[in-house]
Parts: C-alpha cells; structure tokens; sequence
C-alpha cells in the first residue's frame, strides 16, 4: 500500500485552521509546537500553507487563546479545568462521567466523546451550555481504556477485503472494522470475538482483529461462552495447568499428619446444597461437659497444594474466583483438586486450615485455636436433610447420608450435633442483629434444566435455619481470623473483606421510592439505620414488591471489596472481618491462609503494597464474574419466555426511564421492558419525581411498584431483550 500523500494547499485557504490549532495545542496541551510542526500535523508542507499557520498563530496569540513559551514554540492557554473520571454510556451515544470531584454525573454529549468507550478513564473539560447554563464535558484524552475485547456478529461485506464486528454491547456504539486477513476464517453472521488494535485519527470506527470464533448466535453454548469472553473469563483451563494439577501428590502422608492436628476421630460433617460437587468446608462437634463445647470450621487447605510461583498459582490467581452460571461452573482450581483432593467428601480424610473454638451455652468464644489439621468427614448433609432434622427435633435422618460402619459416630450423635450447632447459630445470629447487622436474605432465582440445558421451570431459593447454621459458623471463622490477625501488637499485612457505610444520596433515594408502597425509614444515626432497614426487608416478605425492595436496598449499600486497610463491615457489624472459609473458588481466603500461616510461624509482615494490587485485582474480577453470572440469569430467563410468546402475565413495574417502563413477572422473577413506543392508548411521558409514565390526555398513571398485566412480545436470546407489550392493570382486566 502507497503511503498517504500530504496534501497540497495550494493557493486555498485551510479550512478552520485556528480551531484545528487550537485542537492540536490543547490535545497535547503540556507540549509546545512550532508552526513547522504544526504543519507536519495538518499533513501539508508547501509555502502558502506554512504562511497561513503563522498568521492564524499570531491572532490567535493576540487573542490569548494560546502564548509563545519559547522563541517560535507555541502552547496552549488553558482556561478551563481538568478532571479525570469513569465513563458511563447511555443510550445514542452520548455518556456520564462519573467523577469523584462532583456530586452529579457530568454530561457528555455524543459529539465530544471523542473516542472513549464504556468504562474507561478519561480526562475531561467542563463548560456550560450557552442556552441551558448547564455544565457538560469535553473529553480530551482516554488515560486507561477498559477492556480492548468485544463480543459480537461478523459481517463479511461481500466483494471485499474488510468486515465489520457489530459488537452484543449496548453500550459499545461503535461497530469494530476488521481486514479480511484478521477474521480467523469466520464466516458471515458467526458471533466472534474480537480485539480492538487501533484507532486511527480519522476514522470512525476503531480497527481489530478476530482471536476466537465463538459459534452460531442462539445456540446455547455460543451464548454462555459468549457472556465469559464479554468479560474476560476463561471457560477452560490450558492443557499445561491441567497437567500440572493432574501430576500433584494427593495422597495423605504420615510425614504430613505429623506435622498437623489430628482430628479424625472427632465427629464431622458437610452441609452443602443438594447439587454441590465441591465441598470446602465442614464443622466438627464435641461435647467437652459443663456447657461447654469444641467446634471446629474446617477448610480445604487449597494452599498446600496451589503453592506461590507455580503456574497453577498463577491461573487461580488470573482467574481470582469460581464463576456460577445459570448451567455451569467455571472453576477456579482445576478439578483434581476442587472436586477431588481438597473437597471434603464423605468418609475420606483430607488436610485442612481449621479455626477450633471452645464455646459455651451463651454462644460466647472461650478459647481459639487456629492451624493445619487433618481430618476425616463422617457425613455429608444437603441443606434440606440438616433442615427436617431442626424442624422435627429429630434423629430421622435419611438413609442418603452415608455413616461409615466402623466408627463409634451415630445418626443420634450426629442429629443432636446439628440441632446444638443450630441452637447456638441462632444465639450469635440474634446478637449480630441486635449489634446492627443487616438481614439481606434476597430471593434467589433458580432454573429447573432437562439434558440439553433447556428451563422447565423457575423456583425459588430462600436461606433456612440450616443455611443460616452454616452461614454464622462461617462468620465466626471469617471474623476471628480477621481479628487475630488485625489486633496483634505490630500491624501485620492481612486480607479484610470490607464495606464501607452507606451513601446519604442512595438512602434517601431508596427513601423516595419505598415510600411509594408506604414504608418509611429512620437515618437518624446507624443503629436507627439499620434498625429499619432490617424492618423494611422482613415487611416485604411476601409481598409483590419483595423482589424489587430488597434491589434496591441492596444497591443503597456500598459495594464490598478485598483490601489491606481495613474499616470493618458495616453490613455485617463487624469491625474486623476476612475471607477465609471459600478457598476452593475464592483466590482471596488462598491469600487469607498463607498470611495466617506465615504469621503463626512467627513471619514478619508481607508486604502491604503487593497484597494491596492482588486485593484490587481480586475485587475487579469478583465483579465481573457477578455481571457475567447475571448476564447467564438474563440469558435463561428470556430462553424460559421463549415457550410463553403471547402469554399474559402479571407483573411488578421494576423501572420506569424515558424510553420505557420494565416489568418484573410475579410468578417467574423474569424481567422485560414496554417501549413507550407501544403504549398507543395514549402520548405517555416520563415523569422522573413520580417515578411514572403519564398519558397526557387520560392522566393515566404507571408507577414504579404498580402492579400491570403484560403479554409476551419477543425473546431475542442474542441480544438478550425481552419485550412485552402492555395489557393494562390488573383491575382493568375482564373475564
């Protein structure tokens, strides 16, 4: 290909020289040019052109919109002030930047995103609106771009050497062009992934190159291994970390149980759900007398065998947590080791890290022991099984629970073990309420999958007394690392899971909208905050609006993160607080044991900055593995829709925006959206204090929490959109 020729002025004018100038100047506005190098930018080199540079150098120089640093070299004047934030993409191109320095989103209109994609950081200038007065931003430079890899459909333009890649993205507003000989042989219409090389100057849509071909769109595993590559997760592991796992030693050595404390011989077990494969944790029981007793929290001692500088290290690390979609897993440990060699299967002895506590009838901690142990599990419970023995107080215990013959433990040890552990889980569940924690037990949505992954149906997972048992064992254990750890005399580098206090602007929205079904909430100080909160979540239980609620109660919350510097966990009251029970899809509780191990040995302290980095890591790839786990939610409920098309249902407004209003179906927890386009009875409009669509001749309201009966209009599995039309309210209905 013949390089570009600069362009030859002649005796014309350049059109808009002193705004391309300026633009030039104050791209690179820490710089100076010359008119010669301001030339060579404008790609023209012959005498007139130089003579026009000069003289539209010097007006603008009289007009003080740029100054002479230097003999001859130019800079510009910088008038406004520069920020840098996070962009935010909304619909038609234009976008939010969310800065730390504003209170409000800063506007960005489609013409001054100059190239800047969804979540990058950016650098930007305010200005205001010259009719409105409102402030807007420029952005003048991408610091940090989010992701340079896209999901999308090819299109092979025929006759031709290029293609495009229209990316599954609503937030991407740009297709990607794609030369013919970087399109890895896809064909036509294949869902691809691809990866964005450059941006030249002055084209419109960013250059790539096709690294994966994904398969057809619509067909299941495409569009599960499309959400991954969306976000960077791995749906496989590379042949040479397989076989280095598959090459470890599993077995269980003398020379090993040497070094640890022996307790096989204590009753123990696993409490998990009915489909779990891996097992990471287990509790033992031992009635010491006198109302007091030994229970240990066991966990798979994951770091004995993923060791730091390894390449099985490394993935886990990469990889940073285990992904659960809707039909899958991906794990973050290879399977000889999640579902083998560090799962706490029935009747096997295994290594693990364990936290052992003396607790009396009070539920209060006597003594704590923490250590690498060996132990032996003598059952293994599914939720439901650990339930009917709390409900019927009982040592009915069904005959799916394996008991190996040869040990003195008996289904009544075993049952009267569960129903003390309940007993006691209920004693320190009361007391963390009563410190100020938050109840968040939010309605899981669950599919019912045949052979082909298809959805037979929808249920429903709520957390029982039994999850609730096995969920405050785990706190303890969490908690009492994190404080053995964070109270020592010198501060020692540790892994806390942290969560700040809530924003005042996101409870007095949740506030507004909750006010709407009649709720009210108390912000006067934090024990009143979470004393409401508490109240609100167990008032809607039940109730149509419960699902919405508790959303939006959810995100008024501060997002949870790993870090070094620890300030507690406001939604569970405590002070101190780690990730230690989960290392078998958990990179952080691998981190959290090799500290705690080091430090029990006496080490010095590891260093805050490099654990800092991993924590920073660890959270960034936790929430990508949640939108991806979302993504797959989304992705099975509309492919559940797929059987429904032109059935009714009734359903909960869950949103209202100026294009539409989402409705979430009572019955199935399944969410789609009524353009405003199709509500024909009337011209609605988007009321934004009301929360509603108003018609402006009928005044007919549609509010958030308003209950409406909508038909199914289309399920786009690709796009993933579910559409309904709107059938009225429920009242309005006839037989």
């Amino acid at each position: 290909m013949s390089k570009k020729k600069k362009r030859k002025s002649g005796k014309k004018g350049i059109p808009n020289l002193s705004n391309k100038i300026l633009s030039i100047l104050k791209k690179e506005r820490n710089k100076t040019f010359n008119y010669k190098q301001i030339a060579a930018m404008l790609e023209v080199d012959d005498a007139n052109s130089r003579n026009q540079i000069i003289k539209h150098v010097r007006d603008l120089q009289g007009k003080k919109e740029i100054e002479e640093v230097d003999r001859g070299k130019y800079k510009a004047v910088v008038t406004a002030e520069y920020y840098t934030g996070r962009l935010d993409m909304a619909a038609r191109g234009s976008g939010y930047v969310i800065c730390d320095d504003f209170d409000d989103d800063i506007f960005i209109a489609s013409n001054n995103i100059n190239k800047a994609l969804h979540d990058d950081e950016v650098e930007f200038y305010l200005y205001k609106r010259r009719k409105q007065g409102k402030l807007e931003g420029e952005i003048t430079k991408v610091i940090k771009r989010a992701k340079s890899e896209y999901v999308g459909v090819i299109q092979i333009q025929k006759n031709s050497n290029f293609a495009f890649v229209i990316p599954d993205s609503g937030k991407m507003y740009t297709d990607i062009f794609v030369p013919i000989n970087k399109t890895l042989k896809a064909e036509d219409g294949d869902k691809v992934l691809v990866r964005l090389e450059d941006w030249p100057e002055n084209a419109s849509s960013p250059n790539g190159k096709v690294i994966q071909v994904l398969g057809k769109p619509g067909e299941h595993n495409t569009e599960i291994h499309a959400i991954l590559a969306e976000y960077g997760l791995p749906y496989e592991f590379p042949y040479e970390v397989e076989d280095y796992a598959n090459k470890l030693d599993t077995s269980i050595t003398k020379e090993e149980i040497a070094k640890r404390r022996d307790m096989r011989q204590d009753l123990t077990f696993t409490i998990d759900p009915k489909d779990a494969k891996d097992f990471d944790d287990a509790l033992s029981f031992k009635d010491l007398g006198n109302g007091l007793y030994e229970i240990g929290i066991h966990i798979a001692d994951v770091s004995h065998y993923v060791q730091e500088g390894t390449i099985l290290d490394d993935e886990a690390y990469e990889r940073a947590t285990s992904v659960y979609l809707v039909d899958r897993v991906v794990p973050m440990l290879p399977e000889v080791l999640s579902n083998n060699a560090c799962s706490l299967r029935p009747n096997e002895e295994k290594y693990t890290f364990s936290a052992v506590f003396k607790i009396n009838d009070k539920a209060e901690v006597k003594d704590q022991w923490f250590g690498r142990t060996v132990t032996y599990s003598d059952a293994r419970f599914a939720y439901e099984e650990a339930q009917a023995i709390i409900e019927s107080k009982s040592n009915d215990i069904s005959e799916e629970v394996s008991l190996t013959g040869n040990r003195y433990q008996t289904t009544q040890s075993i049952a009267d073990a569960v129903l003390k552990l309940d007993e006691l889980a209920k004693i320190m569940r009361r007391k963390r309420m009563k410190d100020g924690a938050i109840s968040f037990d939010k309605v899981e949505v669950k599919f019912e999958l045949d052979d082909d992954n298809n959805p037979l149906g929808v249920y429903f997972k709520t957390s029982k007394d039994a999850n609730k048992l096995i969920e405050e064992f785990m706190l303890l254990a969490n908690r009492k690392v994190a404080e053995f750890v964070g109270k020592q005399d010198q501060k020692k580098t540790f892994i806390y899971r942290v969560h700040d206090e809530p924003d005042e602007s996101k409870l007095a929205n949740l506030q507004g909208i909750v006010s709407r079904f009649g709720y009210k909430l108390n912000f006067k100080d934090r024990k009143s905050t979470t004393k409401s909160l508490n109240f609100l979540l167990k008032d809607v239980v039940g109730k149509k609006e419960q699902n919405l609620v508790d959303t939006l109660a959810i995100r008024s919350m501060s997002k949870a993160e790993y870090t070094t510097h620890n300030i507690g966990h406001y939604g569970l009251a405590f002070d101190y607080y780690s990730h230690f029970t989960s290392p078998i899809r958990r990179y952080p509780d691998v981190m959290a044991h090799r500290l705690l191990q080091r430090y029990l040995d006496g080490g010095k302290s590891a260093s805050e900055d490099a654990y800092e980095e991993k924590c920073q890591h660890s959270s960034n790839m936790e929430y990508l593995a949640t939108k991806a786990e979302r993504d797959s939610i989304k992705y099975m409920q509309i492919k559940f829709m797929q059987n429904h098309q032109d059935e009714t249902f009734v359903g909960v407004i869950s949103g209202v925006t100026d294009w539409g209003i989402y409705v979430e179906i009572i019955s199935n927890k399944c969410e789609g959206m009524v353009s405003v386009r199709d509500m024909t009875d009337d011209h609605y409009a988007f009321d934004q204090d009301l929360f509603a669509m108003v018609g402006r001749k009928t005044k007919k309201i549609f509010q958030l929490g308003d209950e409406v009966v909508v038909k199914v209009k289309n399920t786009d599995l690709v796009k993933k959109h579910l559409d309904f039309t709107l059938e009225g309210k429920p009242e309005d209905q006839t037989n």
